[in-house]
């Protein structure tokens, strides 16, 4: 009888441990606990504009206002904040539809160091234009970094950098909206430091137009750079942002409002009416 009792308790609790392993198993993991995957507070692609609008010092500047903005003392303050004190960050240029090139990989940011070597990085590469605007296009090429970043963010950014509205490419709301869908947080920064021209099909009230068009996400947010002098400042306001998980206290207007004040086709129609296609 009393075999047979431990024999009972043994099988009991064999089977409560297979029940445990089996239910272990079949639960969906939790997001930052994937295996393999470095932790890290956010997945951050910088997404920069290189279009033919965009002028050569126009290009410097925004290329030096990126080193510097991940090298400033306010930036490694936001990053000691996170639970994981820890950022992943790429960097891609991008103009026409097809015109996208990743001039820093994924890198692990955790202080002073590894941020001062993604920043030398950046400032390092050549410098160069490309035709056509299809932020579209990098919205989309910057979501399936994701895919393969090696890190695991509890955010995950896409920081899109311009001077003009798409006019290449797929739809940029419906681009905007497929992002959206896959948990991505998509932030703005307008260039607005030139007057509109028709030569370079800039439009007015560009920041509109991304507010309304562009960006998406719970707590999408943009900053627009409308001094030269300013410009730094703007990149490195909205990179601390990005990292501390906060939006400007000043902004009013929701992201993707129901009504866009800005047509979101107005690219797309002002190279028809210059092209004719």
């Amino acid at each position: 009888m009393i075999r047979r009792a431990s024999f009972l308790v043994v099988t009991a609790v064999a089977c409560a441990l297979a029940l445990a392993t089996w239910r272990s198993a079949a639960a969906p993991m939790p997001r930052g606990g994937e295996p393999g995957k470095v932790q890290v507070d956010v997945e951050l692609v910088l997404a920069v504009d290189i279009s033919y609008s965009m002028d050569m010092d126009e290009l410097a500047l925004q290329r030096d206002g990126y080193a510097r903005a991940l090298t400033s003392r306010e930036f490694m303050q936001a990053l000691r904040q996170g639970i994981h004190g820890k950022v992943a960050v790429t960097y891609f240029e991008w103009a026409g539809a097809t015109e996208q090139r990743v001039i820093v990989p994924w890198r692990l940011i955790e202080g002073p160091e590894t941020a001062d070597s993604v920043a030398t990085e950046i400032a390092q590469a050549p410098l160069r234009r490309a035709a056509r605007t299809s932020i579209s296009g990098a919205l989309l090429f910057g979501a399936a970094l994701f895919d393969v970043s090696g890190f695991r963010g509890i955010r995950r950014v896409i920081d899109v950098s311009g001077d003009g509205a798409n006019n290449h490419g797929q739809l940029v709301t419906v681009a905007r909206d497929e992002v959206v869908s896959k948990g991505i947080v998509i932030n703005g920064l307008p260039v607005m430091l030139k007057r509109p021209s028709y030569t370079t099909m800039d439009i007015e009230l560009l920041d509109e137009y991304y507010e309304d068009c562009v960006i998406g996400g719970p707590g999408a947010f943009m900053v627009p750079v409308r001094d030269r002098d300013k410009f730094v400042e703007a990149i490195r306001t909205k990179l601390v942002l990005e990292i501390a998980g906060r939006v400007p206290e000043a902004r009013l207007i929701p992201a993707a409002a129901s009504a866009p004040r800005v047509s979101c086709t107005i690219g797309e129609r002002i190279w028809q009416e210059r092209w004719g296609n």
